[in-house]
């Protein structure tokens, strides 16, 4: 079957070449070539796309010794010229790139090995053998990695038997021979991936968020172009906020932790107001029912959609204040129930709990106030019914 030479190995800027067919499959739309200057998707790279014989690439799969092309239609001719999307190829060198001067600064400035990587289409991670990485560490580790940037250093690409293979940054487990990704004078890293030629060409490198993740600290960075749309998006979000604020730029952040705390304090009164109104309509909705047969009064609440709030258990602990009272709420979406009663009746919590488990719900409470799921309106309905039974 023959291997797949990889042209990309030795030249990740060669966009045009040109290749022999040796293989053809799946009606001729999964080509094999002698050659090839396509990187398929691995070690956490994305692949290439571009065009073989003018047939688009949709995909390029690693198969071991091959490299399997899967175009959009089938392929003709047994010489063909690819072409890369240079675009979307410099694009991920960058990234790439910067994921290895970043995990290397890390390890320089901490002491803190990448345990994993993940390039996606808009942001990459890197995740951090740590606890955790606070916003201190974060803009030392962007400060020096842009000053890396800055210094232009060359990357260079050797192959290196795997017993031979020193000073690297993480062992490798690969046997033969090792293709080596080095940064003069910071790292040297097993990897088979596409990189620019010096750290300039990274460009800008942003660092954007820390989140916990399994134990560690997964970084969110952007690269090059990424990180300039990403600061131009920022900005521009930035910008129309300011704008509504009629104030500067550099204002905006006190501005809005000013707005903040005025709506907080907004919503707290709100809700004082809210449960004072509700807790009055509870009462003046007990005066209005009528006692029934035992000299209960009841009223029953339905909402097609909703939730158990503060301001419907107000309403009912209102009206059950007064003595010989229940008070029932449905909610159809999502299914759920409240059931609330007087000092001098029923325990709500005991009646209502049996009831939704018999439904395949869940729930309880209280002896005056108590509230569950159902997983229906069907069964709903017959937890209602028992209650008013």
């Amino acid at each position: 079957m023959g291997v797949s030479e990889r042209l990309y190995y030795t030249d990740s800027y060669l966009t045009q070449f040109e290749a022999r067919v040796v293989e053809r499959a799946d009606e001729g739309r999964r080509v094999y070539l002698d050659r090839t200057a396509f990187y398929p998707e691995s070690g956490g790279q994305a692949a290439d796309r571009g065009t073989l014989g003018g047939v688009a690439v949709v995909d390029v799969v690693d198969e071991g010794e091959r490299v399997a092309h899967v175009v959009e239609r089938a392929l003709t001719g047994e010489v063909v010229e690819g072409r890369i999307d240079w675009a979307r190829r410099f694009d991920h060198m960058q990234q790439h790139s910067g994921q290895h001067l970043l995990s290397s600064v890390i390890l320089e400035l901490f002491g803190l090995a990448t345990v994993s990587v993940h390039f996606g289409s808009e942001i990459s991670t890197a995740e951090i053998a740590a606890p955790g990485f606070d916003a201190v560490k974060l803009t030392e580790a962007e400060r020096r990695a842009n000053e890396v940037v800055w210094e232009n250093r060359p990357f260079a690409v050797e192959f290196v038997a795997a017993a031979e293979a020193r000073d690297l940054r993480k062992a490798s487990e690969r046997e033969g021979e090792l293709r080596i990704v080095s940064i003069a004078g910071l790292d040297r890293s097993a990897c088979g991936g596409t990189h620019v030629r010096a750290t300039g060409e990274i460009g800008p490198i942003f660092l954007r968020k820390v989140e916990k993740i399994r134990g560690n600290a997964r970084i969110e960075f952007v690269c090059g172009g990424r990180a300039v749309r990403r600061a131009r998006a920022d900005y521009e979000v930035l910008s129309q906020v300011a704008r509504q604020f009629s104030a500067a730029l550099d204002d905006v952040a006190g501005l809005v932790a000013a707005q903040s705390e005025k709506l907080a304090e907004a919503e707290k009164a709100r809700r004082k107001l809210a449960g004072e109104l509700a807790s009055m309509e509870g009462r003046a909705l007990w005066e209005q029912t009528a006692a029934g047969a035992d000299g209960v009064r009841r009223v029953v609440r339905r909402l097609e959609k909703g939730a158990i709030d503060d301001e419907l258990r107000t309403l009912a602990q209102g009206f059950t204040a007064r003595e010989r009272a229940e008070f029932v709420a449905a909610i159809g979406e999502p299914a759920a129930v409240l059931f609330a009663v007087s000092k001098d009746g029923r325990n709500a919590g005991a009646v209502l709990k049996p009831l939704l488990a018999a439904e395949g719900g869940r729930g309880g409470g209280a002896a005056t106030l108590a509230q569950g799921s159902v997983p229906n309106r069907e069964a709903l309905e017959r937890v209602v019914a028992a209650l008013l039974a």
